[in-house]
């Protein structure tokens, strides 16, 4: 088992402005500065950061004390990474001299053995790699890593590398198999993955072989956490070793467990190691915990961990929408995981999962002007209920109310959702040999080089508001090549055209891709419609809280019912089994959205005046309502806000 298809350099995929385009350039040209700003405690009224001052008293800048979370770090280098992603694709002399400053710092913060990490140099110097199960130390040099390596590939220059390279060796050296190193791993998993990232640019096999030493060793007794807890006083957790994905040995596992973000870096990393080793039985362990994820404890908008207590995993089937977590950055990691999925199991199954959690549970995290986030993700919001219960309020789901946040001390999800936007054109395509994959339908143009020639692909669509994708080939001369399309599971009426003539898409499918081999002419011309009816969907009925009411979707996007359309109580919306939709494009709402009308129905007020209970009837009034993209919620005004909603 390895990897059956690679991703293309960002530097090869030119994204234009179409919707997912736009979206990338509000994050590169508002967000990136914004979050400068937000690193650097510049932004009124929100919580401070402390992240860059950090490492300017550690490099001498300033005097104070160290201020924020142990893994405060980590938003510096996510922002980083983001920057790196940017710059391979877009110059931007301002931002670079920003990100070229944070590197000195950084190096300047680096001890003579090469270690890095703010807290411990100014709070606990003697105790490091003391507190893995809590402390974030392997979790902030992951994030370090893979920031290293992305600005390594968008600019050329080594010095960030070689930081990250030295801080490698210092780990390597302390953890692993012989009798001298330390038998320990990652509370938080990050650094697996984020070693193949560095072997991959090294080509030094020692960093493989220490992220194939963290994965193995996790979960097996004696229990390290528990080991290393003994020694120590005090304890800021007392979640189990399956928090931690540390309740078995990798290879035993069959379920998601624990904490959703951690959870799925580690499958990420997993997927890395068995593609990178060929080992069948390392996958089959992501295949089967894949497939408990994607049947049993994943939200329709593709966000993960359902309950804010450990931000975690629960059970099967337990996906509640009030209170729902759904943090962002799990869903960006749902991502990570399934590109990895794709790239060594070619099917439209983790291109789905992709295509969902980035339309709308990962979109739905960031503002349409970039600089407000959420860091959780409900179906549903009923805002005084989450202001004035006080068990609504605990366990971090004051994070959010009915608008996003400028900032937080605890911030991971703004500066990831920016490297995911900057990596974005790593997810469009996929090549082998002489067969090109098509995963996602965006306004974009990208090369190839297919037996030794180059093969120019232009995708010009509207995507996901219109149904037609036209792809243009371009090369000097005739090649054969097969072309990958994906049609959507979502889709239950695909067309595909070449040069105006029709193609029989079921003769030609496997694993839920159109493939289309012939030999490719200059100018070829490929059309594809993917009808986009408004659908209703239903939950599985072993998910309590959605018996008996649909969702609507169309295309890719999820809908929601907001109180700025229909007043409040949105929940006493019905929606009619014969209700008939009716779509229209609005450039100027939510910055161009698709809009779904239709008719329900609604109590009358008047008969509930003064009554709390009363026999029941039917006497409901006929309204009009107005389904609005779930990303986009909470861009017009505060208020409650719905998903799934009653059907009759």
């Amino acid at each position: 088992m390895q990897r059956k298809l690679k991703t293309l350099p960002l530097s090869k995929v030119k994204i234009k402005e179409s919707f997912l385009g736009s979206r990338a350039k509000v994050v590169r040209e508002n967000t990136i500065p914004y979050q400068w700003e937000a690193l650097n405690d510049l932004v009124q009224d929100a919580e401070p950061s402390y992240a860059v001052r950090n490492f300017r008293i550690v490099a001498g800048e300033v005097e104070g004390e160290y201020g924020g979370r142990v893994f405060q770090d980590s938003d510096v280098y996510k922002w980083l990474e983001a920057v790196g992603f940017y710059l391979e694709v877009h110059e931007d002399p301002e931002i670079e001299e920003k990100a070229d400053y944070l590197i000195d710092l950084i190096e300047k913060a680096q001890e003579p053995d090469g270690y890095i990490n703010t807290y411990y140099t100014l709070v606990e110097p003697e105790n490091r790699w003391t507190n893995l199960r809590e402390n974030h130390e392997l979790y902030c040099a992951g994030h370090m890593i893979e920031a290293a390596v992305a600005y390594y590939k968008g600019t050329g220059k080594r010095k960030f590398l070689d930081i990250a390279c030295r801080f490698a060796d210092y780990i390597h050296s302390v953890f692993g198999y012989e009798p001298d190193k330390k038998r320990g791993y990652p509370g938080h998993e990050e650094i697996e993955l984020a070693l193949v990232k560095l072997y991959d640019v090294t080509k030094n096999k020692k960093y493989l072989d220490l992220s194939s030493y963290f994965i193995e060793e996790r979960g097996k007794n004696p229990h390290y956490f528990d080991l290393e807890a003994k020694k120590r006083t005090h304890s800021n957790r007392n979640f189990d070793n399956s928090y931690y994905q540390a309740h078995l040995p990798v290879r035993e596992q069959e379920t998601a467990e624990g904490h959703a973000v951690r959870a799925v870096y580690l499958y990420s990393g997993i997927t890395d190691i068995a593609a990178e080793t060929g080992d069948e039985e390392l996958f089959a362990v992501c295949k089967r915990i894949w497939k408990n994820v994607l049947e049993r404890r994943m939200y329709i908008h593709g966000g993960i961990g359902s309950i804010a207590y450990g931000e975690a995993f629960t059970f099967d089937y337990d996906l509640p929408n009030d209170i729902a977590y759904a943090e962002t950055c799990a869903a960006i990691g749902l991502v990570f995981w399934a590109s990895r999925m794709l790239q060594c199991e070619p099917d439209r199954e983790y291109s789905d999962v992709i295509e969902r959690a980035l339309y709308n549970g990962i979109l739905s995290g960031i503002s349409l002007d970039g600089t407000k986030y959420f860091y959780v993700n409900p179906l549903e919001i009923w805002p005084e209920r989450r202001e004035k219960r006080n068990d609504r309020n605990r366990d971090r789901q004051a994070r959010l109310q009915a608008r996003r946040q400028g900032w937080w001390g605890t911030a991971c999800c703004p500066p990831n959702i920016a490297r995911l936007m900057g990596s974005l054109g790593q997810y469009i395509y996929s090549y082998k040999d002489n067969e090109v994959y098509v995963h996602l339908y965006l306004d974009n143009e990208t090369e190839f080089e297919i037996n030794g020639q180059n093969v120019v692909i232009s995708q010009k669509t509207n995507y996901p508001w219109d149904e037609n994708i036209r792809l243009v080939v371009q090369m000097e001369s005739e090649l054969e090549f097969t072309l990958a399309l994906r049609i959507p599971g979502w889709c239950r009426d695909a067309k595909l055209m070449v040069n105006g003539k029709s193609v029989d898409i079921n003769d030609k499918m496997t694993r839920g891709y159109a493939l289309v081999k012939r030999l490719w002419k200059q100018g070829d011309d490929v059309t594809l419609r993917l009808a986009m009816p408004v659908e209703r969907i239903q939950a599985n009925p072993e998910v309590r809280d959605n018996v008996g009411k649909v969702a609507l979707q169309r295309g890719p996007v999820l809908y929601c019912l907001e109180e700025v359309d229909h007043g409040k109580n949105v929940f006493d919306i019905t929606l009619p089994r014969n209700a008939e939709f009716s779509i229209k494009y609005d450039p100027d709402l939510l910055g161009g959205v698709s809009v779904i009308s239709t008719t329900a129905y609604r109590s009358e007020e008047n008969e509930w005046k003064n009554t709390l209970y009363k026999i029941a009837n039917n006497n409901r009034k006929i309204i009009d309502i107005q389904a609005v993209p779930y990303f986009a919620w909470a861009n017009r005004a505060p208020g409650e806000m719905v998903v799934w909603i009653k059907e009759c």
